[in-house]
Order: C-alpha cells, then sequence, then structure tokens
C-alpha cells in the first residue's frame, strides 16, 4: 500500500470521528492506538494458534470466556451489542486490556489509564470498518499509520522532539547488530520505535529455542527507555507488548533530571534524543554538569548516555549538526569526553531533508564505544547524501519499495549489476554503509581520500581541530577547473553581438 493511500484510509477515519462529535487530537490518537491494539491482539493470537499446532508453546491472550474480545469476532456483532462490550467498565474489552500485563508492572501501571471515549456505536462501527480495510500485517505499515497518527499531534513535535523515519531507525539497528546478550535503552523512549526495530532485528537473526531460552530476560531486562508524556507511555508500551515484550521497562521520567539515577546499566543505546529543548538549571542531574556544563538538552543526553552505558557498552545516537561544531564549551566538552575519554567509531553525516516534512534541521549519527579510558584512533566518517527518498516535503520513494523495505538487513542490492547498483547509490546510500562500516577500519577504507563519501580521520587531527566532528571539516571539495576566452575575444563578440542589434533595430523601423 502507497504512502498517499494509507494516508487517505487514516483521513477518512479521521473525518468518521470528527463528524462524530470527537475533535480532540490527542483522543483520536489514543482511541484508534487502542483499537489498532486490539485488532494486533487477535492476530498475534492467531499466529501462535497456528505455530501452536506446529508445536510451539504459548500462554494464550483471550480466555475461554474473552473470546468476544477478538477482533474477529467484534467485527461480526451487533453494532450496539459490540459497542457495550468497549463501553461496559466492569467487565468489558478495557479491563481486559489494562489486566493484560503482571500485577504491578509497569504495562498494567500505564495502561490504567486506558479507558474507552467513543459515545456513539455508529462511529466505532465506522472507525472499525474502515480499520479492517488497511492490511495491518506488515510492521512498516503500522509504523507509517503511527507516524502519520503522531505527525497530528502539534504539528509533528515540541521541543525539539521529532520522530526518526523508520529505515534511518533500521539503518542505526543494522549497524549495531543487537543480540540476546544485550540490554538496550532508548532515553528519549517515544513510541519505541528503536526498541521495536531492535526486538525485530533480533527475532530475525536468532532461533526460536534460543529466543525461549532469553524469554525471561526479553520480557522483563532487555528493553528500556525513559519517556514523561502520559500517552507516549502507553503507545510505547503497547507497541512493544504485540511485538513479544511483555513487560517493557518504559519508566515514567525525565532523563536528564534527577529523578533518573540509572547508571553503568546498558550495552546498547539507540536514540534520538529532543533537538533545541532545554531543561531547567536546578532540575538537572549533578552528574551530567560536570561533563557538559549546559542546560540544552541535546548535550545533556549524550552526558547521560555515556553515564548509562557499561563500560564496553555502544551507542548510535542522532544528533544536530550544531553539536558536532559548536563552539561554545559546553559544546566543546562533550564531544572531548567521547572523543579523547572514549571511543568514537563513526559520524554519518545526514541530508537535511531526513526529518521532512517535520523539520528541516541538519543531523548526523554518531557512533561511539564507553571505554572511561580513551581509544579513538581514527573515526569513520560518512557524507549521507541520499536516504532513498525525496528531500523534500513530499518525502517520495525514489527507489523500488521491495529493495528499500529490504535494506535495512543488507538485502536486495548484491543482486543487482555493477550499473544498476550504481543507479540505486544515487538516490539511496544505505546498502553502502552498510556494507562499508563493518570494514572501516580496512586498508581500502584507509586508502580512501577525503573527496570521496567515506572515509577516515585520526585522532591527532580531530583534537588539533577542536575536537570538531563535522565532516566539512575534514572533507575535500574538488573544484572543477573552467576556462575562459581571452578578454579580447570575449570583446570581439560583443561588438558583433551589437552590431548584429542594430541591424535588426534598422530593418524593425524600416517596417514601421
Amino acid at each position: 500500500m502507497s504512502t498517499g493511500e494509507l494516508k487517505s484510509q487514516i483521513d477518512q477515519i479521521w473525518n468518521t470521528f470528527w463528524t462524530g462529535g470527537i475533535s480532540n487530537t490527542i483522543t483520536i490518537v489514543e482511541q484508534l492506538t487502542y483499537l489498532i491494539f486490539i485488532k494486533d491482539l487477535d492476530e498475534t493470537e492467531t499466529r501462535n494458534e497456528r505455530k501452536a499446532k506446529r508445536g510451539f508453546s504459548y500462554t494464550p491472550i483471550f480466555g475461554e470466556h474473552q473470546q468476544n474480545f477478538r477482533w474477529k469476532n467484534l467485527k461480526e456483532m451487533d453494532v450496539n451489542d459490540r459497542h457495550n462490550i468497549f463501553s461496559n467498565t466492569v467487565d468489558g474489552i478495557f479491563p481486559f486490556i489494562r489486566s493484560l500485563g503482571k500485577e504491578k508492572s509497569l504495562f498494567s501501571t500505564y495502561m490504567q489509564g486506558a479507558s474507552f471515549g467513543i459515545s456513539k456505536p455508529v462511529v466505532l462501527d465506522q472507525v472499525m470498518e474502515k480499520l479492517e480495510r488497511i492490511d495491518m500485517t506488515n510492521q512498516d505499515t503500522k509504523g507509517d499509520i503511527y507516524e502519520y497518527l503522531l505527525s497530528k499531534l502539534e504539528g509533528g513535535g515540541t521541543a525539539g522532539q521529532f520522530r526518526t523515519p523508520r529505515h534511518i531507525i533500521k539503518l542505526m539497528v543494522e549497524l549495531m547488530k543487537p543480540t540476546l546478550e544485550d540490554t538496550i535503552c532508548d532515553p528519549s523512549a517515544g513510541t519505541a520505535g528503536f526498541l521495536v526495530a531492535a526486538k525485530e532485528y533480533i527475532d530475525k537473526h536468532t532461533e526460536l529455542t534460543e529466543l525461549d531460552k532469553y524469554s525471561d530476560h526479553i520480557n522483563q531486562t532487555m528493553f528500556n527507555g525513559t519517556e514523561f508524556d502520559a500517552t507516549m507511555l502507553r503507545i510505547a508500551s503497547m507497541n512493544l507488548y504485540l511485538h513479544g515484550v511483555e513487560e517493557p521497562n518504559i519508566v515514567d521520567v525525565d532523563a536528564v533530571s534527577k529523578d533518573n539515577t540509572v547508571s553503568d546499566a546498558y550495552s546498547l543505546v539507540l536514540a534520538n534524543p529532543p533537538f533545541k529543548g532545554t531543561i531547567d538549571k536546578e532540575s538537572i542531574a549533578p552528574g551530567l554538569q560536570n561533563v557538559t556544563k549546559t542546560t540544552k538538552t541535546e548535550l545533556l543526553f549524550l552526558a547521560l548516555i555515556l553515564r548509562q552505558l557499561k563500560t564496553g557498552g555502544r551507542a548510535a545516537v542522532i544528533v544536530p549538526d550544531g553539536v558536532l561544531f559548536g563552539s561554545g564549551k559546553a559544546h566543546k566538552s562533550i564531544r572531548q569526553e567521547i572523543v579523547a575519554n572514549n571511543k568514537l567509531e563513526a559520524v554519518i553525516s545526514m541530508p537535511s531533508g531526513v526529518f521532512k516534512p517535520y523539520a528541516g534541521v541538519s543531523t548526523a549519527i554518531i557512533i561511539f564505544t564507553k571505554t572511561g579510558s580513551g581509544g579513538t584512533d581514527k573515526v569513520w566518517f560518512y557524507d549521507m547524501v541520499a536516504d532513498g527518498k525525496s528531500l523534500d516535503d513530499k518525502r517520495n520513494l525514489l527507489v523500488d519499495q521491495e529493495l528499500f523495505e529490504a535494506f535495512s538487513f543488507g538485502e536486495g542490492a548484491e543482486a543487482l549489476t555493477e550499473a544498476e547498483q550504481k543507479a540505486l547509490h544515487d538516490n539511496f546510500n544505505l546498502p553502502d554503509i552498510i556494507r562499508r562500516y563493518p570494514n572501516r577500519n580496512s586498508d581500502s577504507e584507509a586508502n580512501r581520500k577525503r573527496t570521496e563519501q567515506s572515509f577516515l580521520v585520526p585522532f591527532k587531527e580531530i583534537k588539533e581541530n577542536d575536537w570538531d566532528l563535522s565532516i566539512n571539516r575534514y572533507k575535500e571539495i574538488v573544484y572543477e577547473e573552467v576556462e575562459y576566452d581571452a578578454p579580447k575575444v570575449i570583446i570581439e563578440r560583443i561588438k558583433t553581438l551589437e552590431q548584429e542589434k542594430a541591424k535588426l533595430l534598422d530593418t524593425l523601423e524600416k517596417q514601421v
């Protein structure tokens, strides 16, 4: 399904809410999210039932007396009977979904705020009918829905909080290659897009027997995050639950505040912290100020990530370009901390259109390992100039959709001819990044010139440049030499043109 077609269907559902008397944006987003969650629960149960026939063991989501709560049965009911099941506050469907998490779990805590808000049976009927037409078996489709719904919340972001495009999330996950041994965190979790992508990667690359062996870790300790928006907490919890994480550890706390005391806890951090936000000086966790004395969230989050990583832990973080070259003391100190006292692996510059239509800010992905004792030798820089979509507000796909969706696991491009790969690369750099990153310290990368898309920069040069990490500081631009005619030749050419113009005017005057 095309993005335009999907948006049109969501807009139709949105209009159904409006004409039905529900105009509050957050209410619509929440109610739609609950319905998608309920639909997904049934689809998950159906998949597990099929697996059970092949010997796969599972705990049913729906009990014997809860079969009426399954989407496939709800959609066949009388309009009023169905609405009664939704609006029943004692033993209806909402008390059921609030009870899904274990007692006193964070999931069940956040779901306590979930309540049914569609008062008219006909509105519920129309919304469910329209949702039924959308094939949501593909996780990307669900991601598209969430992304489009959330874009309606205050124009897409506040305090610099913008959703990360899923193909950029997938790129970062592919570069970091999470494993079952990891304990993963996103300190600005939002809808849990990074954590879900990490879970999908692990599911794809792991045998079922191994997943079963690590089930307690997956369900309780592997996926962590912080988020202080109540709506996002519920959406993140539901999103992870639907991806097989029963008790995600998404904590209701302002990540860089004194209330967040977590340190040396995670082996992998994936994050897109808020840009341009600030926090009250008195609220900031004191340890962060020792690393970078600032109130800017984009700098404080980097200090937080370093604190929360275990020694040897690694991080992939999106930062605005200003973090890379800012001349202020706070900017320099956080860069020095990452480069000199830990190990900076890579800086991947992204084109400014990546976050359009929500923001035109230029950004980069920085990848580093916490060592506490230095270790940066050479830093791999990559100049991403094409991410597979147009860089205007429309963000139209420029490459084959199937290939675009498959790239995140390094699939697809190998089957193309050299000419086809060149044409693909002109519009889509992500497969090249995935191919080159694991070999970033190889001789082939070391021999690449600064005029190419990727190259290595030694620690000494970065230090001499005041810890500047902007790719433009190190990239060499080749200017084509342009030859001009001698001034005498140009003057003669101008005289000839003047003579021709005079003749034309003379001819025109004679015809008047």
